[in-house]
């Protein structure tokens, strides 16, 4: 019987005023018997509209009717013949933007839970499944993968699935780019992670890391000196912006990127059991309102900081983050102080941050984006007390493989310029995710590696 219930099956989550003090995870994810009876609220529409929502075309309704009929292992396979990171994208992916958009059950009340059902199968597969990888039988030519992030992977395990020898140059220590660096422990545990690479390197994907492409390597030798037949350009947009405001090099302000790194990849939370230290202050701010922004104020949050502020200059109907970042934050206590946007940062004699001050904003006209723009109030300025800030207002490209490359064309934000199937200006040189659209979701950029992987494997077949 189809369970015609108007509303998802609840996930289960820590208490907000217990995990907002610990990086443990926040969800904790369905029983069986809740996925179950979540699955059971698929109706299997014969056109599939979630397919069409999801970038890389996970199969939706076969998987959802498998978990209805309780075959789980089943499930997970038939995930992963087009998803090489479920685990991944049951936890981070933007469903209610995506996947769930699309669906039916949507129109009259909640659509089906498909990120949660995701990750039941991924999750039920890593404690009682067994891998039984087999690679394929090789082609005899070969492929690098610059950055192993979202993108890079999935380019590297369809690639590999094909039967090439696949290499990914990681500049990190450790794989997993934006996935370990940039998303904290509480959303997307780092062991979950690294069990999906080990997917990878069991295909025989081979991953060099602490190699800069660019600077170790240049992208050409990859072609003259390595014998590659193709490059696939996946390193993602890992520089930060900045607001050009009075005061931004003062001690305690931080970007984005450099805080949840420390935190997340360099295992800053667990200081002094790993070496790396993060100051925090009492009062921190954090200026920006999409996902990373959250991911930081959460992050101060449970590092011991009194007051977490998120500063963002629109109001809450227009926070790109995804609302239930926004919830969970606003229910971990997090402060929004919306409608208001920095003019300078001020410092003590010792050059250390001591406060901000902002203004006051109201929305205008839209702008090009069809938001509507924030306009300062004159006269409206405070200070906030604050002594840590976090910069979170958007990232570009690492210019150094356009700098040492001859004959990639970028565009004027730095981005590498490529066609809808990842083509480059650069014969055999490939490129897709944030280091082509910018900074963007987990699952666009894995659509983008599997799109140029299929395209790679077209050319690379008329050599």
């Amino acid at each position: 019987m189809p369970n015609m219930s108007l509303k998802k099956n609840p996930m289960p989550e820590q208490d907000p005023n217990v995990r907002n003090k610990n990086f443990l995870e926040v969800t904790t994810g369905y029983t069986v018997a809740m996925a179950v009876d979540e699955a059971q609220r698929c109706l299997n529409c014969k056109n599939s509209p979630c397919v069409n929502g999801c970038p890389v075309s996970v199969k939706i309704p076969e998987f959802i009717s498998l978990i209805a009929q309780e075959k789980f292992e089943d499930a997970y396979n038939k995930i992963t013949e087009t998803n090489s990171l479920p685990a991944v994208c049951g936890r981070v992916c933007p469903q209610e933007k995506q996947c769930e958009s699309k669906c039916v059950r949507g129109i009259k009340g909640e659509p089906v839970g498909i990120g949660r059902l995701e990750r039941f199968a991924a999750d039920y597969h890593m404690e009682h499944g067994e891998d039984k990888t087999e690679k394929p039988q090789p082609n005899g030519k070969k492929v690098a993968v610059v950055g192993s992030g979202p993108s890079g992977l999935t380019a590297a395990g369809d690639l590999a699935k094909m039967g090439y020898e696949v290499t990914i140059y990681e500049a990190f220590h450790t794989a997993g780019g934006v996935l370990m660096y940039g998303i904290p422990e509480f959303r997307l545990p780092k062991n979950i992670v690294q069990k999906e690479i080990s997917k990878l390197k069991d295909l025989g994907v081979n991953i060099e890391t602490n190699v800069i492409i660019g600077k170790s390597i240049l992208l050409d030798e990859l072609f003259e000196e390595f014998g590659y037949d193709a490059v696939y350009i996946g390193s993602g947009a890992g520089l930060p912006s900045f607001m050009g405001i009075e005061g931004e090099a003062l001690n305690g302000v931080y970007s984005a990127n450099e805080f949840l790194t420390r935190i997340n990849l360099m295992k800053g939370y667990k200081f002094p059991e790993y070496d790396t230290p993060v100051f925090i202050g009492k009062n921190v701010a954090v200026f920006g309102g999409g996902n990373v922004a959250m991911d930081a104020a959460r992050s101060a949050k449970r590092l011991g900081a009194e007051n977490v502020y998120i500063v963002y200059r629109r109001g809450k109907e227009e926070l790109p983050a995804r609302i239930e970042e926004v919830m969970h934050a606003e229910e971990e206590g997090i402060i929004f102080k919306l409608l208001q946007n920095p003019t300078r940062f001020i410092g003590d004699e010792k050059g250390w941050l001591k406060g901000v001050e902002v203004i006051k904003m109201e929305l205008g006209e839209p702008d090009a984006s069809g938001r509507r723009r924030p306009v300062a109030i004159e006269g409206s300025e405070e200070i906030l007390d604050i002594d840590t800030a976090v910069i979170s207002i958007g990232q570009s490209p690492n210019p150094l493989i356009k700098n040492t490359t001859k004959g990639l064309d970028t565009n004027k934000k730095g981005c590498i310029i490529a066609d809808e199937n990842g083509a480059t200006s650069k014969p055999f040189v490939y490129a897709g995710g944030d280091v082509v659209t910018g900074a963007a979701t987990v699952i666009l950029a894995m659509g983008a590696g599997k799109t140029a992987a299929k395209a790679i494997d077209e050319e690379l077949s008329k050599k």
